[in-house]
C-alpha cells in the first residue's frame, strides 16, 4: 500500500479519535476501572509483542479472543501498528477459523492461553498469546475485517476502512438520544460484531462514555450494572436482552436507567410493550449492517417500527426492497451486483421508505438471513456444511421456530452421526435446533427441491 491509497491503514486515526481526552477519564469498568491512560500503556505493550511477532504495517491480525480486555487491548494495538484487524468470532469452530485463516493469511493470530471461567459472563478474564501465521500482506487495505454468514459461500468477508470507521463514530455524536460524555453503556452485544463495536467500544472511547459489561448475562445483573453507579446509563443489545430484562424484576427504583437500545432483528410488539411497562424508559431501535454500521434510529421509541436514517446516511426503496448509500462495496474478493453496485447497498431488508417524513419501515428480510439469539445466521451456510457431509445426498434448512435440516442420506446416517459432524464445523449457534432424516426430499416437477415448511413437515410425518 502506499500513501495516496485511500483505503491504507494509518495508525494516526487510534490516539486521535480513540484515545482523544482526559488520560483520568475511566474507559472500561470491568468491574475494576480502566481509565485511559492504563488503557493506552496497555494497548503499547501489546503493539510491541505483536510487532515482535511478526506483525507489520500493511499487515493483518486475527483475533480469536472472547469479548475481554485482552480483545480490546490487541485490536487497538493492531490498529496503532498500522495493520489491519480480522475480527473471529470465539464461538467459530476449528475448521471454521482455518477456513477463515486460509482465506485470509494475517501475519499473527491472537488466541487464548488460558482463560477464566466464561460460563454466562459478558467479559472474559483472558490470557493472550500470539503466534506468526503467514509473511505475506493484508488481503486489502481495510482497517477491519468482519465475517458474516453469506449465500454466495461459507462466508461473506466484509472490510471497512479506518476513514468508513471514524465517519461512523462521528454519525453517532449527531444522533439524538445516544450517551453523552460522562454517562455510562451497560454494553451487552458482542464487540466482534458491529454494533458492540462501534456503537459501543469505538464510540465510548471517542465520546468519553464510560462502558460497563455486566458480571454475568443475567437480568439482575444487568440492573446491578445500571445502580452501580449514579451517572445516567443506557443499556445497549439486542432483543434477546430486552426479553431478559423484561422478565426480571427490579430490587427498587433505577432513575440512573435513562434507555435501552437494541439492534438486531425486529423486536415483537409484546415484547417492547412488557419491556416499557416495567421500567418506564423508553425502548430505542437501532438499524444497521456490517457493511455499512449503523443506518438508522429510533432511541425515544416515538416511531416504532419505522426509523429515521442516521446523519449522513441515505435510505431508498427499490422493489420493495431497501438500498442503503455506500461509496465503495464493503466486500473484499466478492463482485455481486446483486449485493452492490452504482455507490448503493442492496441491503436484501423488505421495507419502504415514507416519501413525506423519510421514515424507513423494516419488513424483515428477503433472503435466507436469521437472527440467533441476536447473532445473524445465513441458512444457505448452514445448509451447505450439511450438504458437503459423507453420507448426504441432499438436505434444505429452514426456519421454523428455530433451525430446522431437512436431509435425505445417501447410505446409513443417523441424526446422533449428523449432529457430531456438524458440531465440528459450525457454531452452536449456527447448528440445527431440529434435524430430521428423510428417505427422499421433496421436489417440484422440474426436480427443484421444496422449501415449503409446511411441505417438508408434511413429508417428515408420513
Amino acid at each position: 500500500m502506499t500513501a495516496e491509497d485511500p483505503t491504507a491503514t494509518d495508525p494516526g486515526w487510534v490516539d486521535e479519535i480513540l484515545f482523544a481526552g482526559r488520560s483520568t477519564d475511566i474507559c472500561l469498568r470491568l468491574p475494576e476501572p480502566i481509565d485511559r491512560a492504563t488503557l493506552h500503556r496497555l494497548v503499547t505493550a501489546a503493539q510491541g509483542r505483536l510487532v515482535t511477532a511478526g506483525l507489520r504495517p500493511g499487515g493483518a491480525a486475527a483475533l480469536r479472543l472472547p469479548p475481554s480486555l485482552a480483545y480490546v487491548v490487541n485490536l487497538l494495538a493492531t490498529w496503532r501498528a498500522g495493520a489491519q484487524a480480522i475480527l473471529l468470532d470465539h464461538r467459530l469452530t476449528d475448521h471454521e477459523v482455518d477456513r477463515a485463516l486460509a482465506r485470509l493469511t494475517p501475519q499473527v493470530v491472537v488466541a487464548p492461553i488460558r482463560s477464566g471461567d466464561g460460563a454466562l459472563k459478558i467479559f472474559v478474564d483472558v490470557t493472550e498469546g500470539v503466534t506468526p501465521y503467514a509473511g505475506r500482506p493484508a488481503v486489502s487495505g481495510h482497517a477491519v475485517i468482519q465475517l458474516s454468514s453469506g449465500s454466495t459461500g461459507p462466508f461473506k468477508v466484509i472490510g471497512r476502512t479506518a476513514p468508513d470507521l471514524v465517519a461512523e463514530v462521528r454519525r453517532y455524536t449527531q444522533i439524538d438520544g445516544v450517551a453523552l460524555p460522562g454517562e455510562r453503556i451497560i454494553l451487552l452485544p458482542s464487540m466482534v460484531h458491529v454494533l458492540g463495536l462501534v456503537g459501543g467500544l469505538l464510540y465510548g472511547l471517542h465520546a468519553g462514555v464510560e462502558l460497563v459489561p455486566p458480571q454475568r448475562l443475567s437480568g439482575d445483573a444487568v440492573l446491578a450494572a445500571v445502580a452501580a453507579d449514579a451517572t445516567p446509563a443506557t443499556v445497549l443489545g439486542v432483543p434477546f436482552h430486552i426479553g431478559l430484562l423484561a422478565s426480571t424484576r427490579p430490587a427498587g427504583p433505577l432513575p440512573q436507567l435513562r434507555r435501552m437500545t437494541t439492534g438486531g432483528e425486529l423486536v415483537p410488539a409484546a415484547v417492547a410493550r412488557a419491556f416499557t411497562d416495567r421500567y418506564g424508559v423508553p425502548l430505542g431501535n437501532m438499524y444497521g449492517m456490517t457493511e455499512v454500521g449503523v443506518i438508522g434510529t429510533d432511541l425515544h421509541g416515538a416511531h416504532r417500527p419505522s426509523i429515521a436514517p442516521a446523519p449522513g446516511i441515505e435510505v431508498r426503496e427499490s422493489g420493495g426492497e431497501l438500498w442503503v448509500s455506500c461509496p465503495a462495496s464493503p466486500y473484499v474478493g466478492l463482485s455481486d451486483p446483486t449485493r452492490w453496485a452504482d455507490g448503493w447497498l442492496h441491503t436484501r431488508d423488505a421495507g419502504t421508505v415514507d416519501p413525506d417524513t423519510g421514515l424507513v419501515t423494516v419488513r424483515g428480510r428477503l433472503d435466507s438471513q436469521v437472527s440467533v439469539g441476536g447473532m445473524k445466521v445465513d441458512l444457505t451456510e448452514v445448509e451447505a456444511s450439511i450438504a458437503e457431509l459423507p453420507g448426504v445426498a441432499a438436505t434444505v434448512v429452514v426456519w421454523d421456530d428455530g433451525i430446522t435440516a431437512y436431509v435425505q442420506p445417501d447410505g446409513p446416517l443417523s441424526e446422533e452421526t449428523l449432529d457430531k459432524l456438524l458440531a465440528e464445523r459450525l457454531a452452536g449457534y449456527k447448528r440445527p435446533r431440529v434435524l430430521r432424516l428423510l428417505d427422499r426430499l421433496p421436489r417440484t416437477t422440474t426436480g427443484k427441491l421444496v422449501r415449503s415448511t409446511d411441505a417438508l413437515r408434511s413429508a417428515a410425518s408420513s
